[in-house]
């Protein structure tokens, strides 16, 4: 039996009704969602030092997330762990068609161009969805949806004049670099807490706003 067979097997152990774990029992979708929160934030933290003596560690315990959720939904007639895994597998065959299928991609950014293509072509074919940032969770941090909204303003070269400064992000971007920019955003942090702002609220507020107005457009 594979360590992953384990895995799913002990997982569904702990839910048993009659013989498991009562807190993991009790758990369901919603009561958990912080725990994948938390668990990548800590394997982030592992990434960002290179710390391979504890990033195996926290893989495994973002995995024990995602079998503990297909369980439930297994236990609820929705999917399992297989189910999931095949999907994202044929998702990654289906956008890689020059490595498994025809054609020859010499760049990342061909590459890139050819799965919002393939993923364009997937979204007409399924339900229909409507909004231009459909696919951005405004759950995201603040300063990743921020960064999420803005490129999709590019991709789609919508008219945003009304709501963001495109010659004040482009002087802002000119000669900047990492360090420069930790620098500022630590000043503005410091600055927020000297004047009683959550940035991550006041960034968010505002995103969502540049989001909603180019909704209207």
């Amino acid at each position: 039996m594979s360590a992953i067979e384990d895995l799913i097997k002990t997982v569904a152990a702990l839910r048993e009704p009659e013989t498991g774990c009562p807190w993991d029992i009790e758990q369901d979708h919603q009561s958990i969602a912080e725990c994948l929160v938390d668990e990548c934030c800590e394997l982030l933290q592992t990434i960002d030092r290179l710390d391979m003596d504890h990033m195996e560690e926290e893989l495994g315990d973002v995995l024990l997330q995602v079998v503990m959720h297909a369980q439930m939904a297994q236990e609820a007639g929705h999917f399992d762990f297989e189910s999931v895994c095949r999907e994202v597998n044929e998702k990654l065959v289906r956008r890689h068609p020059h490595v498994f299928g025809q054609g020859d991609l010499s760049s990342s950014e061909a590459v890139l161009v050819q799965w919002d293509q393939i993923k364009a072509t997937e979204r007409k074919r399924g339900p229909a969805q409507s909004g231009k940032f459909k696919d951005l969770p405004n759950q995201l941090p603040a300063l990743m949806y921020a960064k999420d909204v803005y490129k999709q303003i590019q991709k789609q070269q919508m008219p945003a004049e009304t709501v963001i400064d495109q010659a004040a992000i482009d002087a802002a971007a000119d000669g900047i670099d990492e360090a420069s920019l930790g620098k500022q955003l630590f000043e503005i942090a410091a600055a927020c807490r000297a004047k009683g702002i959550d940035p991550e609220s006041a960034l968010r507020r505002y995103t969502q706003n540049v989001v909603d107005t180019l909704e209207q457009v």
